[in-house]
């Protein structure tokens, strides 16, 4: 008996260590999916995966649609599928290998579905987000891989779908529609974005200066003799919109400079010859014209033919912006020389760096794109 109470008891206590050892041992469990609302108190740069209706597909920071969508770069999420407050959603740009699949042009059908989405949680168009995707997941599973880093950022096969075949005022009234009505930024955003859109590729701590092509250190904006700062391109004079809303904060003729030689560019129209400037080596300067470095030629036309296009003055508060063959515009809503631009236009062809570099202001600031960087043939189309 004594022997049966003893090996009782072993057991007993056995049993009790056991228990002990398993409670304590860490259980692998995969981590939980965030909500919608846990998501938008977290945009903390952290990797996470989020689960939530797809409510519409977000167009700036307070928009989003429901219907008609433009094409298929991003979706909205939140909690509940019948959510109207943009507050209470999180934002998600879709990757381009995941648009096809994700894509709310290309499935509509989506909309009230829920999905899982991985990703890095930070803003995009200025609200709350999920940026640099990894995996889309729909509640019955088939996660998708991993955005390949060598496709193509962005198609633009559908974008300028309704100026096909058109010419004259005819294509430049209707790329002014497809263009208009972009996501604007403050001009203190501005700082930010260039670091980015201007980004030298083999030093990502720097950007590239658009007259002296030097590769300089992003920290080094500001107005200090040697810093760098914010060209107009297109002069903010001319046209008199200065750095509001609009012309005077859009990306797309707005480039890193050297703090002296923006000044020395000033307001100059664009036309060949002078004296060249001794800190930017190829670029020439008189008292009414500035002649970039070749390397930049094109791009300094086709930011012009942008903004002329861009900007009809069909709002209220905007200039209608417009090319002539002059210089000495001065304060006027014009830009010159048009017939040295359309030469620069066929010098010094779109390259890479201009195209990626529409490709970041279309996925992540503007949300327009400059149409003479995807179709540079549209520039004699609309001006010869």
């Amino acid at each position: 008996m004594r022997l049966y109470a003893l090996c009782k008891k072993t057991w007993v206590m056995s049993l009790l260590v056991f228990a002990l050892v398993v409670s304590l041992t860490p259980v692998s469990q995969a981590a939980a999916s965030l909500s919608v609302s846990q998501a938008l108190e977290n945009q903390n740069n952290s990797v996470q995966a989020v689960k939530g209706y797809v409510v519409g597909q977000p167009t700036g920071t307070s928009t989003v649609i429901t219907s008609n969508y433009p094409n298929d770069y991003a979706l909205a999420l939140a909690d509940s599928t019948n959510e109207t407050n943009t507050d209470k959603m999180v934002y998600v740009q879709i990757p381009s290998n995941l648009r096809s699949t994700f894509g709310l042009q290309s499935h509509s059908e989506l909309k009230g579905k829920s999905l899982t989405v991985t990703g890095t949680l930070t803003p995009y168009f200025s609200h709350p987000g999920i940026k640099s995707v990894t995996s889309i997941s729909t509640e019955t599973g088939g996660t998708d891989p991993t955005p390949d880093p060598t496709e193509p950022t962005v198609p633009v096969e559908d974008y300028y779908r309704t100026a096909a075949g058109k010419t004259g005022n005819t294509l430049k009234t209707e790329l002014h529609n497809i263009i208009d009505h972009h996501t604007e930024l403050s001009y203190s955003a501005v700082w930010e974005a260039l670091k980015k859109t201007d980004e030298d590729p083999a030093n990502t701590n720097n950007v590239i200066l658009l007259y002296t092509g030097r590769s300089q250190a992003k920290s080094t904006n500001g107005g200090g003799v040697d810093d760098w700062n914010r060209e107009h391109v297109w002069a903010k004079s001319h046209g008199d919109f200065g750095t509001a809303m609009g012309p005077g904060t859009d990306l797309h003729h707005l480039r890193p400079t050297d703090v002296s030689v923006n000044g020395t560019r000033g307001n100059l129209d664009f036309d060949n010859g002078g004296t060249e400037h001794s800190e930017a080596l190829g670029n020439y300067f008189d008292s009414d014209s500035w002649e970039p470095r070749d390397e930049v030629k094109g791009d300094v036309a086709r930011m012009l033919f942008y903004m002329a296009v861009r900007y009809e003055g069909d709002v209220s508060d905007e200039p209608d912006l417009e090319l002539n063959n002059t210089v000495n515009n001065g304060t006027a809503p014009y830009h010159g020389k048009l017939s040295m631009l359309l030469q620069w236009n066929a010098q010094d062809p779109v390259d890479d760096r201009e195209r990626r570099r529409n490709d970041i202001i279309y996925s992540d600031y503007q949300h327009n794109r400059n149409p003479f960087i995807d179709h540079p043939e549209w520039v004699n189309e609309i001006w010869n």
